[in-house]
């Protein structure tokens, strides 16, 4: 759900030096000028964060199921060479 405008144009700073925006909008936050604000960019680099983050939680959560796949299949494949050993 985006309620932001998508009509205003594109902050030049944004645009030419992203960690120079980045530290003018924290200092304007930090002192509460919420007019000088590049809300249409904040909101969006916020969105796209958390899209970014979510990505890589399915990403490292798809790894951690893979690993833990294969120990199960090992654990099981070991299990079976020790009851053949053993006979």
């Amino acid at each position: 759900m985006q309620i932001h405008s998508q009509s205003q144009p594109t902050s030049p700073l944004y645009e030419q030096d992203f960690y120079l925006w980045l530290q003018q909008i924290a200092q304007l936050l930090k002192v509460r000028n919420f007019e000088e604000v590049d809300w249409d960019n904040l909101i969006e680099e916020i969105e796209s964060m958390g899209r970014s983050e979510k990505r890589e939680l399915k990403s490292r959560l798809i790894v951690l199921i893979e690993h833990l796949l294969k120990l199960m299949y090992w654990e099981a494949e070991r299990e079976n060479t020790e009851r053949v050993l053993l006979r």
